[in-house]
């Protein structure tokens, strides 16, 4: 964790803001901006990614960040499923689809990375 001195130098964090409004401009628009379930679920799954790497950082210790990374990986999930909903229902594009449905994807892979590298930490620190 000595890497970063703030959440907001991890980069997965700073991708995940882009997801947030990648997220709120596509539930902004037509009927999906009515349906406020599916519309609140999919707005709360993608801030809860940031804020579990921010609240996770500031734990200060490696198992406790790694577990809100996971958290936060499990939340990136959430945006995919719910993306996966709307489509069916017929909210989004294919297109729309895609775009957001990769962006949480790659931040999904990069919270991966970073629980990797700081579980390696955490091995050899235990050593």
């Amino acid at each position: 964790m000595g890497v970063f001195k703030t959440f907001e130098e991890i980069n997965a964090w700073q991708r995940a803001r882009v997801l947030v409004k990648e997220v709120y401009a596509m539930t902004g628009c037509g009927e999906f901006s009515r349906d406020y379930g599916l519309k609140e679920q999919i707005q709360r799954a993608a801030v809860s990614i940031c804020s579990n790497i921010a609240e996770g950082f500031e734990r200060r210790g490696n198992k406790e960040f790694i577990h809100f990374l996971w958290i936060a990986k499990g939340s990136a999930a959430e945006v995919c499923s719910q993306l996966h909903n709307a489509k069916d229902i017929g909210y989004i594009t294919d297109e729309q689809f895609k775009s957001i449905y990769d962006s949480a994807r790659q931040v999904g892979g990069m919270l991966f990375n970073l629980i990797t590298v700081l579980s390696s930490d955490e091995r050899r620190t235990k050593q």
